[in-house]
């Protein structure tokens, strides 16, 4: 394994806040990382539209503990401006660092004095892992982390749209990135309505079709009407956002190929339109 995931940059959250501080203003809660026991969340518009994600973890490498987020490095320093404006008098401050982002998969080890955790969303999914740039264990590839991800139907930050996609249709809700039993956060209103009221009309799922259909950007099309947008892909597997109309279809075209759902194992069953089938992709 010879890599790192070049768009993931790190930040440091230290000062005696810094957990509450977070708490108020993140989707998921905050007390539950750990050492070893990262947590995956996100930054909502007050409106509950996702601005970015992130992984958080608990260093106590340091003289005094302080939490870790692993974020999309576009995002990082609208991330430091965004919530330094909620600091007021809370004892927390907000650093940039020099860590590097590492993944594998199941059946690997993250380097013995990395900075790492299971990866939260499901149990198939390897692990992530901090280093800094002396070390000489590195990870995977981007280009495998990226084919693994879509096997497993994972979505990333560049699956979503800043200041429109619910943390919902990003799936943050059945991928442990969203807590229902904490008390508010910014966002969390819609959210909470979204979840109880069962309102939900599209969310980013996994597809599967001939490369020729990934081979250029279009709509996914349901007896010529559009119904859902292509995002990450690779060969022949993808991810989109489809509305829910297209979830239990076998007549879903794009670029004139037919494409279809290949549901992942960790998608609740209940959640599923009743007509299909348990699927898994494969890894």
């Amino acid at each position: 394994m010879t890599g790192f995931l070049s768009d993931r940059a790190v930040l440091a959250f230290e000062g005696q806040d810094r957990i509450t501080f977070l708490q108020g203003l993140v989707s998921n809660d905050v007390t539950l990382v750990s050492q070893g026991h990262a947590l995956w969340s996100a930054v909502l518009t007050p409106q509950g539209r996702w601005l970015s994600e992130f992984f958080l973890y608990e260093d106590t490498t340091q003289e005094t503990p302080r939490l870790l987020m692993d974020c999309p490095a576009e995002h990082a320093e609208t991330l430091t401006k965004r919530l330094s404006r909620f600091r007021l008098r809370a004892d927390v401050r907000i650093l940039t660092t020099d860590f590097r982002v590492i993944t594998g998969p199941d059946g690997t080890s993250p380097p013995p004095h990395s900075i790492s955790s299971p990866d939260p969303r499901t149990e198939q999914a390897g692990w992530r892992a901090l280093i800094t740039p002396d070390c000489d264990i590195m990870g995977e590839t981007p280009q495998a982390y990226l084919i693994r991800r879509l096997s497993l139907g994972l979505p990333d930050w560049t699956d979503f749209e800043a200041e429109k996609t619910l943390a919902l249709e990003a799936n943050m809700d059945v991928l442990h990135g969203v807590s229902f039993s904490k008390g508010c956060y910014m966002g969390q209103e819609l959210t909470a309505r979204t979840h109880y009221r069962a309102v939900l009309k599209r969310r980013i799922l996994p597809i599967t079709g001939p490369s020729t259909a990934f081979s250029t950007p279009g709509p996914i099309l349901l007896n010529g009407k559009d119904v859902g947008e292509l995002r990450s892909h690779h060969a022949t597997t993808a991810l989109a956002l489809l509305r829910r109309e297209a979830w239990s279809s076998d007549a879903l075209t794009l670029n004139g190929e037919t494409v279809q759902v290949v549901w992942p194992n960790w998608f609740p069953a209940e959640l599923r339109p009743q007509s299909t089938q348990e699927e898994t992709p494969s890894p």
